[in-house]
């Protein structure tokens, strides 16, 4: 009888196979699996997984990533199933990060990982959160998402008894701080790299990339600005449009099925980005004559962006936005109200700190109570804490009207 592993059965494909694979096809001034920095708690390696797709895979796992799928990305969950939440924006960013890391030969999984966890640090009702708990924190060290990610994997997410966090790689603890302030930037990770790895510059600009195109199509859909406004206004649109003309003759003057229309012009404006991404990096990587993951940490500059036109008409596009969609009076009564709701449950903590849940009001005798509250609150979804306000603060703050409402 044969066995279940006979000789004529191919060989898995196991972790020294895969960084061999990468030693032969990355970049050389990409991260490679095998040159990692290793972790801050040493374990056994996995036979199958490379170091960061073992760091993609506890991410993913993580309760934070899980609650993204109720964290308000522009527009607060409720108010509509169509549009982009925490979770689908970071699973668009994994997207594009993975088709520009494998374009330029950089390392995929460390892109994935990175991507997928860059707001796993966010609070509820997204950037408008983020402001509120930056002023309720103001005289107890102030509330940074990027700061946030790294005390979500390093200390509030727990895997094993034996440790607490996720135990990530140096290179992905360090990726996730982005452009911290050197005043801001852990001891632990010293010295500040002078620019980040490619991979986590690449991701960056994958996540404005990604937002970029969904909030042309969130705020469209939501009816905030027209598609005439950004014909008129935005140069990326028009060009985008042109070609659709070009190609789809006819195409655009249907009225029948816009958000079909509005999707293509958008994977059109979007792909044109990404084109010049890739160009104007590759040149640039060239030009830098970075040899090593070393090489680009001690550079200095940004060696992932867009050439100067292409940033100048991405500049126009982000004036746009911020004009017509980040600035709308609606999105600034939604900051008004994600004010009132995490302000009111910051007093009410304070004041009775039993409502904490358990394990926080524990977490409170090591960090104290102010930084304790914000853990728990940045922790919470959207629906969490509205649900919380209503229960224990003010019951009027349990819903914010949809658009149009």
């Amino acid at each position: 009888m044969p066995s279940p592993l006979s000789s004529s059965q191919p060989p898995l494909f196991e972790r020294l196979a895969k960084e061999e694979r990468e030693e032969a096809e990355l970049a050389a001034h990409a991260a490679h699996a095998a040159q990692s920095a290793g972790r801050v708690h040493t374990e056994v390696d996995d036979p199958l997984r490379t170091c960061y797709e073992r760091d993609r895979d506890r991410v993913i796992h993580s309760t934070a990533f899980r609650r993204l799928g109720y964290k308000t990305q522009v527009f607060v969950n409720s108010e509509g199933d169509q549009y982009r939440t925490r979770l689908s924006h970071s699973l668009e960013v994994c997207q594009v990060a993975r088709s520009l890391g494998s374009a330029l030969r950089l390392n995929e999984p460390l892109c994935e990982t990175l991507a997928l966890a860059h707001d796993i640090g966010h609070p509820p009702f997204g950037h408008r959160g983020e402001a509120a708990l930056n002023d309720l924190m103001i005289e107890h060290g102030g509330f940074r998402h990027n700061a946030q990610v790294l005390r979500v994997v390093d200390l509030l997410e727990r895997r094993s008894p034996d440790y607490v966090g996720l135990n990530l790689t140096r290179e992905v603890r360090e990726s996730l701080l982005k452009h911290e302030a050197e005043r801001d930037w852990p001891a632990e990770l010293e010295p500040r790299p002078a620019s980040p790895l490619l991979e986590a510059q690449l991701v960056d600009m994958a996540d404005s990339t990604a937002y970029a195109k969904h909030d042309l199509e969130d705020g469209l859909l939501a009816g905030m600005f027209s598609e005439d406004q950004l014909t008129a206004e935005v140069g990326l649109w028009r060009a985008a449009r042109e070609r659709i003309e070009a190609r789809h003759p006819g195409f655009l003057a249907k009225d029948q099925d816009p958000k079909l229309r509005v999707q293509r012009v958008a994977n059109e404006l979007i792909g044109a980005c990404i084109n010049d991404l890739l160009a104007e990096t590759n040149v640039r990587i060239t030009e830098a004559r970075v040899a090593s993951p070393a090489d680009v940490r001690a550079h200095g500059s940004m060696l992932v962006r867009h050439g100067e036109q292409m940033r100048s008409s991405t500049a126009e596009l982000r004036r746009f936005l911020h004009a017509h969609f980040y600035r709308h009076d609606h999105l600034q009564a939604f900051l008004a109200y994600a004010q009132r709701v995490l302000d009111s449950l910051f007093t009410v903590y304070r004041k009775r700190p039993e409502e904490l849940a358990p394990s926080y009001l524990a977490w409170a005798e090591q960090v104290g109570l102010e930084r304790a509250i914000c853990d728990y609150l940045a922790g919470m979804t959207d629906r969490f804490a509205q649900q919380e306000c209503a229960r224990i603060a003010d019951p009027s703050l349990a819903e914010f009207p949809r658009i149009g409402h």
